[in-house]
């Protein structure tokens, strides 16, 4: 990219800033992401009553459609899209969905995004096949569509995100986790699965940029991930969908406490060791952890890696065509690290 390229890209970002938003960036596919919440109605639909009174509750509150907005911007570079690209980013949004369900199920979590979770309006046990039952209609769709290579790029996110998960599940001693531990974690539970939507969405375009919009992914994804843990220390329920300080009450350790135990006292660290004893910790017990981490520093260090992973997402996009789709991709950048506040 040349000089005078990378001083328009900085000015279009400062002129943008106050007002990118999801819908800005979700624009140029939006008539796609219409056939996405369509698909995943039609992939999900069961005669089973249980099943379908929980997909009914899943899909009143999912999200933002925001992975499968990545793969059809990224089906659009190049502004060659297959006709398949709403359905793989329904699929994509599925695998999302299970994740989600069955984190829920593994934490005990009562709400997600400010709705009771399936775990807590129906068991544990529900979850966990409702997160397989998403799972296998994901895979089916795939199967469906026959279209192999989508098909093990997801089938390796999806492994990757299990092996993460089962490594956080098996992490005994939580303070002992590292900033390498860290990165290993929301590389395969977060990254991976942006990664495969927008390499995804490359295969249903042009397929020769499929290695950069992977690698765009994955730094999206490393960002996107610090940016909400770093909003768990300084969100509200209101804004984020779930209680403030809920990683601290689950005892996960993520990269602002990794960054302050590095640099607190011995008193602090005793502190933090306490705490991480209690079973049920109050809001003024979490609250003087946030304090320890915000004052040795760890919140200010967490935006400098999610700042680093932004500048490496973008870099990832220089040499691709110009067009809709990519200042899209490149917008969702700034909305990753800044779409709460």
């Amino acid at each position: 990219m040349s000089i005078e390229s990378l001083k328009e890209q900085a000015r279009r970002h400062e002129q943008k800033e106050e007002w990118i938003n999801l819908a800005s960036i979700q624009a140029p596919v939006r008539q796609e992401l219409n056939g996405v919440s369509t698909a995943l109605r039609r992939i999900v639909l069961s005669d089973f009553d249980l099943i379908e009174e929980v997909n009914e509750h899943l899909l009143f509150m999912q999200g933002k459609l925001f992975r499968p907005t990545l793969l059809l911007l990224s089906s659009k570079v190049g502004d060659q899209p297959d006709q398949d690209a709403p359905t793989l980013a329904a699929v994509v949004e599925l695998v999302h969905l299970a994740t989600l369900v069955h984190d829920d199920a593994v934490d005990h979590s009562v709400l997600r995004r400010g709705r009771p979770t399936v775990n807590a309006v129906w068991t544990h046990q529900v979850a966990i096949i409702m997160g397989d039952y998403l799972y296998s209609r994901g895979i089916t769709e795939l199967a469906k569509l026959g279209n192999l290579t989508a098909l093990e790029v997801l089938a390796a996110a999806a492994n990757e995100m299990s092996i993460g998960e089962m490594r956080q599940l098996t992490s005994y001693d939580a303070l002992d986790f590292n900033e390498d531990d860290y990165n290993r974690l929301i590389s395969a539970k977060t990254a991976s699965l942006m990664s495969a939507a927008c390499e995804m969405g490359s295969i249903a375009g042009v397929s020769s940029y499929r290695t950069k919009l992977a690698e765009y992914g994955h730094y999206l994804g490393m960002a996107f991930q610090i940016a909400d843990d770093i909003l768990d220390y300084t969100g509200s329920e209101a804004v984020t969908g779930k209680p403030s300080g809920q990683d601290l009450r689950e005892r996960k350790v993520t990269l602002p406490l990794v960054a302050a135990l590095a640099r607190a006292s011995e008193a602090e660290e005793q502190h933090i060791r306490k705490f991480f004893t209690r079973e049920e910790p109050t809001d003024d017990q979490i609250a003087d952890i946030v304090e320890i981490v915000d004052g040795r520093g760890g919140l200010d260090y967490a935006r400098e890696q999610a700042g680093r992973y932004t500048e490496l997402a973008r870099a990832s996009l220089s040499g691709l065509p110009h067009g809709p789709a990519l200042e899209a991709l490149d917008d969702a950048v700034g909305y990753s690290v800044d779409r709460q506040r």
